[in-house]
């Protein structure tokens, strides 16, 4: 079966700074892929490439049958496809809960108030946030608000799922809580691809790890490879605690 997420040596610069310098990696429909390395190493600006929210400077990436590196990408098209969640809620706080998820769904999947209402609904009781549909933003916990903001990407129907280190702002208790809901969008099927810092979670729940070293794939496995790495770079990242 072909990857449902294709990436052929891409390389992305930012002014002289080359950030990736020919990543390749290839993601199969229902897979969970963790994406782990040090700040600067690329692992980001990977996530964002895919979902064209950089362009790249050469190289091919493929989502769901569209070529996202192509100059007449149709967008709108790529972003239906693909959700997006990232480490600032990105919630309007002037909108409920409720109202945050409808609002795509409103315009962009142009469904009506009842139909925009019951996939809220369901979105927001997949994510344990029911009761909250008609609380505003900032009456809500951190993790209350990422949740809703995956409960938001859930809601357009996407076929693969970016979690761009969700929980890097959250305490202890409120990662768990992000987690939680992450790793059921995992049991469940989802294709998910996550930048992330917690080790003990990708060991659990990812099908691959990829560690990304200096704008390179350098190391991939499952699991277990966190508790044998094959590279010396691997080995000191992980005995630093990151």
């Amino acid at each position: 079966m072909s990857p449902i997420v294709s990436l052929q040596d891409v390389y992305k610069s930012f002014g002289s700074n080359q950030v990736l310098k020919g990543v390749s990696f290839e993601v199969a429909k229902g897979e969970m892929i963790a994406i782990i390395g040090a700040s600067g190493s690329g692992k980001s600006t990977a996530l964002r490439c895919i979902d064209r929210l950089e362009a790249i400077d050469r190289g091919t990436i493929e989502v769901a049958g569209i070529r996202v590196d192509s100059p007449s990408v149709d967008l709108k098209r790529l972003r239906l496809e693909v959700g997006i969640v990232f480490q600032s809620y990105n919630l309007f706080p002037h909108l409920t809960v409720e109202e945050n998820i409808m609002l795509a769904l409103r315009h962009v999947k142009k469904l009506s108030r009842s139909e925009a209402h019951e996939v809220s609904m369901r979105v927001l009781d997949q994510v344990g946030l029911k009761e909250k549909a008609g609380a505003y933003p900032e009456q809500l916990s951190g993790g209350q608000q990422q949740r809703v903001a995956i409960a938001r990407s859930l809601a357009m129907s996407p076929k693969v799922m970016l979690f761009d280190e969700v929980t890097s702002a959250l305490d202890p208790q409120l990662t768990g809580e992000v987690l939680r809901v992450m790793e059921d969008l995992a049991a469940g099927g989802m294709t998910m691809l996550l930048v992330t810092h917690e080790m003990a979670f990708a060991k659990r729940v990812a099908d691959r790890i990829i560690y990304m070293h200096q704008g390179k794939v350098w190391e991939t496995g499952a699991g277990d490879m966190l508790d044998s790495p094959k590279t010396a770079e691997l080995k000191a990242f992980l005995d630093n605690g990151l």
